[in-house]
């Protein structure tokens, strides 16, 4: 799953003027509790000195990752930090070193990807790239002295603030009030912050990953529900004012129409659509059109039927940027389960703007390496019993993840195929990929897992980052055309396994440097708000001294061997694990790169996903009786794959949305 991104911040200032109490802290302790899927995961402590410094310590585990930071920081009598001095390793254990100064009217910062100063005239907020988790309280409280509540972000950006709502939380003597906020600038939709009746951090709460104070952890389901319900009224004002739904069929003209099922490109082609479904398609003037139809003229670009993302990890944010990129469906293979049933609800009823969900049952079992799940399964009772309701909620399939027991792995597989269920996943630790695909497996997620079915010498647990590591040391060494690499192959072609590869994680992981623009998102990174593009600077997995030429050519190999089990017949699926809709139009670059004609690609990423998902009858071609999912592009994928980062029109259910207009709804330019 794509790492938390908690965006916290802090100040640089030129003479400030304001001083509020709500930054007088008297000397002492404060401790915040990390927690992922609520079960506790890590703590934040800041520590207040005499003279009113902070010593702040911010550490939890996800899955073998995660940060350990410290953190020196002093604060103006306005709240704004003046200087901070971080060091430690972050969510991936790379080295992190990060200074800030404001001194002289000029503020200073360095870390690992970025070095700058700037004069400044009035506030302007730093945001260390860590996120200390109180630097978003801290954020908060001056913005609401701000004037106009607005102020300058370092590097670049700006932020506001507006009070939200407010709650009351615990019970009996133990009961505080505090009052939701809403942060915009730093990110595609509003930051949520929680702040207490002296204005103080806290908490910022979120399905998977939240921070609250100590003692309080309790009061997180309760300020889930209030923050889900204050976003819900933007999603339905959002769905309201950018979806369009023509009341009379409409008529695409001068289209040119790809064929998903031959790869071949028909220009000059008429669509019909009406309703929600395509009633006719042909050259143009063959299609008798009603008289009462909305005609558009495509002028001869190329119309697509809705791409396929085959693993999200979806959240009520993520569906306009798939939309906007012309992704009209999408598999998710992770999530919190009533979070993902109620989006699902909402996004099929046109409250909430998004692409079809189809949906993978998670489960993980229990250990030190747990992942993101409330499903855990370690006996076959709990297996059948997960099974059962995943069958029972209209999931497709089930994902297993690293900590499940291989001696288990068959009777899950059983279980599920029994309830016409498929079975995915990471290959559990101890287990290689070989064995998973004996037992009975259909599909294998992460192509760094395929590679580890040759390194079980030496990565025999894969429940931590050694799975990425061992690949991107190893990777370039394995020699695609051995015997032992042929006879796995045999095997997946033989079982019809298909392989959802995700090139672009292990693109960043394994070539993304600090300081540069991540390859996956150079072409789009300027089009981003700011603070979410700092975040493409952050660099991959450590890179040991005289390796950085293996991992790039570990990466490439990660792209021979998808081109190898692509040739060998193996099924391909398009999926993401990452930033929504850009990242899919980055992994179908990648296939490309590896040697697939772009036909094929866009077969993959339409009828090909379809079929897998076993919705290719009503779905993944623009075929008469389908239904009317269809995005139009300025230009031709099918001969230059990158034209599909050009979507101008986006048609889903029959409903019409304006790529351009869906990006502005979320800071990002046309």
């Amino acid at each position: 799953m794509p790492r938390p991104r908690v965006i916290a911040a802090v100040i640089a200032v030129a003479a400030a003027q304001l001083v509020s109490s709500a930054f007088a802290q008297d000397p002492g302790q404060t401790r915040y509790a990390v927690l992922i899927m609520e079960k506790p995961a890590g703590v934040q402590t800041t520590a207040v000195a005499a003279d009113g410094s902070r010593t702040l310590s911010y550490e939890y585990n996800d899955r073998g990752r995660g940060p350990k930071l410290t953190a020196r920081v002093r604060l103006d009598t306005a709240g704004v930090p003046v200087s901070i001095e971080m060091d430690g390793v972050d969510y991936i254990k790379s080295p992190v070193s990060e200074r800030f100064t404001f001194a002289n009217g000029v503020a200073r910062w360095k870390n690992s990807a970025e070095a700058g100063e700037q004069k400044l005239a009035g506030h302007a907020f730093y945001l260390t790239t860590q996120g200390l988790p109180e630097e978003l309280g801290w954020l908060a409280q001056s913005l609401l002295q701000a004037p106009g509540q607005r102020m300058a972000l370092l590097p670049a950006g700006e932020a506001s603030i507006k009070r939200a709502d407010d709650l009351n939380v615990g019970d009996g003597d133990k009961k505080r009030h505090v009052t939701a906020y809403l942060i915009e600038g730093l990110g595609f939709s509003p930051s949520t912050v929680w702040l207490d009746d002296d204005k103080k951090f806290f908490g910022a709460v979120d399905r998977f990953y939240s921070v609250v104070r100590e003692g309080w952890e309790s009061s997180v389901p309760k300020l889930l529900e209030k923050q889900e319900a204050l976003a819900s009224a933007r999603t339905v004002d959002l769905a309201r004012t950018l979806t369009r739904k023509p009341k009379q069929p409409v008529a695409i003209t001068n289209a040119n129409v790809f064929d998903a099922a031959t790869g071949q490109s028909a220009p000059g082609s008429t669509v019909l659509i009406d309703g929600n479904k395509i009633r006719a398609v042909g050259k143009d003037g063959s299609v008798m059109i009603p008289s009462q139809a909305e005609r558009i003229d495509a002028g001869g670009k190329a119309l697509l039927p809705g791409l396929w993302d085959m693993h999200v990890h979806i959240s009520p944010t993520d569906g306009l940027l798939h939309m906007a990129a012309g992704v009209t469906s999408v598999r998710d293979l992770a999530n919190d389960n009533d979070a993902l049933v109620q989006l699902k609800r909402d996004i099929d009823s046109g409250t909430a703007i998004g692409p079809r969900i189809t949906m993978r049952g998670f489960m993980d079992g229990r250990g030190p390496y747990t992942g993101p799940t409330k499903v855990f399964v370690d006996t076959e009772a709990e297996a059948r019993t997960a099974i059962d309701n995943y069958a029972k909620l209209g999931y497709d399939g089930i994902k297993v993840y690293s900590s499940i027991k291989p001696e288990l792995v068959p009777a899950i597989i059983k279980l599920a195929h029994e309830k016409g269920l498929r079975v995915s996943g990471h290959v559990p630790a101890f287990m290689t990929a070989q064995q998973f695909v004996e037992a009975g497996a259909d599909e294998i997620q992460h192509i760094n897992m395929v590679f580890l079915n040759f390194f079980f010498d030496e990565v025999k647990d894969t429940r931590t980052p050694a799975r990425f590591i061992a690949v991107a040391e190893r990777g370039a060494t394995l020699d695609l055309k051995s015997d032992r690499v042929r006879s796995f192959v045999r095997l997946l072609k033989d079982r019809n396994v298909v392989l959802d590869p995700t090139l672009t994680a292990f693109e960043g992981l394994f070539i993304d440097r600090p300081g540069q623009i991540s390859p996956s998102y150079a072409t789009i990174a300027d089009r981003l708000p700011p603070q979410v593009r700092r975040g493409f600077l952050a660099g991959g997995l450590p890179v040991p001294e005289g390796k950085d030429a293996r991992y790039h050519e570990s990466q490439r190999a990660t792209l021979r061997m998808t081109k190898l089990l692509y040739d060998s017949g193996i099924p391909i699926v398009a999926g993401t694990d990452g930033l929504p809709g850009f990242t899919l139009h980055r992994e179908l670059e990648l296939y490309a790169q590896a040697g697939i004609s772009a036909p094929e690609v866009l077969r993959i990423a339409t009828l090909g996903a379809a079929r897998v998902a076993r919705k290719d009858q009503e779905l993944g071609s623009i075929t008469p009786g389908k239904l009317a999912d269809l995005v139009l592009v300025d230009g031709d994928p099918a001969k230059r794959i990158s034209d599909v980062r050009r979507p101008v029109l986006v048609i889903k259910d029959g409903a019409i949305y304006e790529p351009a207009a869906l990006y502005k709804a979320l800071g990002v330019k046309p």
